[in-house]
């Protein structure tokens, strides 16, 4: 009898150890079921890139010769503007853009102070190492990987283009759209009349540099000189 009191004693003893057990299970279960319920939560992800992406967004108030705008979903450059605040009416930006994709070039107005996406470009550095037929080839120095641009992509700046000339090719959407020359570029004087001393004040002449590129030089710098030209205007800075 005392065994089977003993048992029965023992009996919600273990049952109630037993329920103890059950409810730190249930409140784990309950706790693995809650925590899907808190991942959704990042909803607030979207909010977070939405205002990253507001780190690409610009005032029209702020638009400057090569500023970049994307309008209709391409990316453009700004080549002129004109901030004009009629006597009635509201202000606005009169603007003269170029677009990357197409090279068309067209006028666009905006209201002052609205607000214009910057297109996402990346820039990367590439060196130029031979022309291959119509292509310009540029090879990545750390992956060796090779990028080419036809002729009517580099344009003008090829009179400047040198082999082993470091210049930055410009991606939007993994495309290459456009590149830019160091700004100060070094290049050989091939053909020019000779001469006059250093001495001589004053005084300027044609130079054909080993590009074919015509530049106007002093009078003292020779065939043979390495000479600094500003690739943006074209102009003589200084002998090398």
């Amino acid at each position: 009898m005392a065994a089977l009191r003993h048992l029965a004693g023992a009996g919600p003893t273990y049952h109630h150890h037993h329920h103890h057990h059950g409810v730190a299970a249930a409140t784990a279960s309950l706790q693995l079921h809650r925590l899907p319920l808190l991942l959704p939560l990042p909803s607030c992800r979207p909010l977070r890139s939405r205002s990253f992406t507001r780190v690409y967004a610009i005032s029209s108030n702020d638009i400057r010769v090569g500023t970049n705008v994307e309008v209709d979903g391409a990316p453009w450059k700004v080549l002129e503007f004109l901030h004009v605040k009629p006597g009635k009416g509201a202000a606005f930006v009169r603007t003269k853009m170029r677009n990357y994709v197409t090279g068309n070039t067209v006028e666009k107005t905006f209201r002052a102070g609205s607000t214009l996406q910057e297109p996402s470009l990346s820039k990367e550095t590439k060196q130029f190492t031979y022309k291959d037929g119509a292509q310009f080839v540029f090879m990545d120095l750390t992956t060796f990987e090779e990028s080419r641009l036809n002729e009517a992509d580099v344009g003008d700046k090829q009179k400047w283009l040198k082999e082993g000339m470091d210049c930055n090719l410009l991606y939007w959407n993994g495309k290459i759209i456009d590149f830019e020359l160091p700004i100060t570029v070094r290049l050989t004087v091939t053909d020019t009349d000779p001469g006059a001393s250093d001495s001589a004040q004053g005084g300027t002449k044609p130079a054909t540099l080993e590009t074919g590129a015509v530049v106007t030089v002093p009078s003292f710098v020779n065939v043979g000189d390495d000479i600094l030209v500003d690739s943006r205007t074209g102009q003589y800075m200084n002998r090398a």
